[in-house]
């Protein structure tokens, strides 16, 4: 790989950047400065170093977000901000995209990668990767709800929806309120809200604190986002 494209996938900027960097002599490869972009490097044998510190290539990045309300779930949106708005520029690695949707006003746990074949094994309708959400819901959910939903008898888009679990954590009886947990194995367009819907309730505020066995970190502050510890890779790797 050529090194100016080598810094630039590792956050140090566009390739003028780079060059910059070059030609101000900061850069060594194996222990000698390199001042030429088109300088031949291999990526994962290489010691390299810019100001001193070395520099690691990830050729995949994966980022867990705590989305925000009033951020789409998108790469790039020419009126609204996105969730790779987000994401520092020494992050960003390209490809970087969300996987999944999440609402605009839905909150919570976002997985951000470059990882396509990841992606397409946790959003693959085939593999039923369960998804967790608690939600606020305007309306009292019942026992007749949480049957409703396990027998998988909402209809969404002319289908029936997979079996879902509710869990039913506290009711409001003055405001007429549910607090709730509900279990999906699809992704259907707003489905948290359309199969709350039609029961005949509905979603005031919805959080996905859980996907596939990735749990929300509880310390994440909204808006922020982190790298996955080896440990959560490779539980998503292995889908254990």
């Amino acid at each position: 790989m050529r090194l100016d494209k080598f810094l630039s996938h590792t956050g140090f900027g566009s390739r003028k950047e780079v060059k910059e960097l070059l030609k101000k002599k900061r850069v060594t490869v194996n222990g000698n400065v390199v001042k030429e972009a088109k300088y031949s490097v291999d990526e994962l044998d290489d010691s390299i170093y810019v100001d001193g510190e070395n520099v690691m290539y990830e050729k995949f990045v994966y980022y867990m977000l705590n989305k925000p309300k009033g951020v789409i779930s998108a790469t790039e949106d020419t009126s609204s901000r996105t969730v790779i708005d987000l994401i520092k520029k020494e992050d960003y690695k390209k490809g970087l995209f969300p996987v999944g949707r999440l609402d605009k006003d839905t909150t919570g746990l976002l997985l951000l990668t470059n990882d396509g074949a990841l992606a397409h094994e946790l959003l693959s309708p085939k593999k039923k990767v369960p998804k967790l959400y608690q939600a606020l819901v305007q309306g009292k959910m019942t026992d007749e709800d949480i049957n409703v939903f396990s027998k998988g008898v909402i209809r969404l888009d002319g289908d029936e929806c997979l079996p879902a679990k509710l869990t039913i954590l506290s009711v409001d009886e003055k405001k007429e309120q549910s607090t709730i947990k509900l279990e999906i194995m699809e992704g259907k367009y707003h489905q948290v809200k359309r199969m709350i819907g039609a029961v005949g309730k509905k979603v005031i505020e919805l959080e996905r604190i859980e996907m596939a066995n990735l749990k929300l970190d509880a310390n994440l502050v909204r808006g922020k986002y982190r790298p996955l510890t080896e440990i959560e890779k490779e539980k998503l790797k292995n889908n254990e």
